[in-house]
């Protein structure tokens, strides 16, 4: 027969004194945490990582991102938990914080969407370097005589900086223009290669 007590953390106890809101005893166990004791701050950080996962899935999170954010909101929590005013009570503190980085993680969220493309089966592409060599000579044929209808000094400017990397220095003693017309000739060319290619 087994004699250990079980962690205090994992007993339920429903005496009156236990049925006090939550935000009370968020606020001394937090006040205890800042105080050092460390099995408070560890009952406070179990006991409001529910509240934590519920607030996260009212901002729309589900799944790993749900348990990222929650992950992020305690680490934070932790940064920053000398902020906390114990004369203050802890369930606004914490509902300001929490939303905070969530609202932060949805942004983010959102900015990456807007950057990721879905990938279809014309995305798809091979190891093998022989399956890609007509999508790809194709592009470089179209570019090699959209580059020959260039005027002479766009074209000599494109080929020296941007096909053989030259820096404008060097261009510049190669081809006797200054600096700045080779990088005029550059942008010009650039502009008439998105005209020629049908880019804009």
């Amino acid at each position: 027969m087994n004699t250990r007590s079980r962690p205090e953390i994992e007993t339920v106890n429903t005496s009156s004194a236990e049925m006090r809101a939550p935000d009370s005893d968020w606020s001394v166990l937090m006040a205890r945490g800042q105080d050092g004791d460390a099995e408070s701050y560890r009952r406070l950080l179990a006991g409001i990582t529910p509240y934590l996962r519920s607030l996260a899935r009212r901002f729309g999170l589900a799944g790993p991102d749900l348990e990222d954010a929650v992950q992020d909101v305690l680490l934070t929590l932790h940064q920053i938990r000398h902020t906390y005013d114990p004369a203050r009570p802890f369930a606004p503190w914490l509902t300001a914080v929490a939303r905070h980085r969530l609202l932060d993680r949805l942004r983010r969220r959102v900015r990456q969407f807007g950057r990721e493309t879905a990938l279809t089966e014309a995305h798809e592409t091979f190891i093998a370097v022989e399956t890609n060599l007509s999508e790809t000579a194709g592009d470089a044929g179209r570019l090699r005589a959209a580059i020959a209808q260039l005027p002479e000094g766009q074209r000599s400017a494109v080929e020296m900086l941007k096909l053989k990397e030259m820096s404008l220095k060097e261009a510049s003693a190669r081809s006797g223009q200054s600096e700045t017309a080779l990088k005029v000739a550059v942008h010009r060319a650039i502009k008439r290669l998105r005209v020629i290619l049908g880019d804009e």
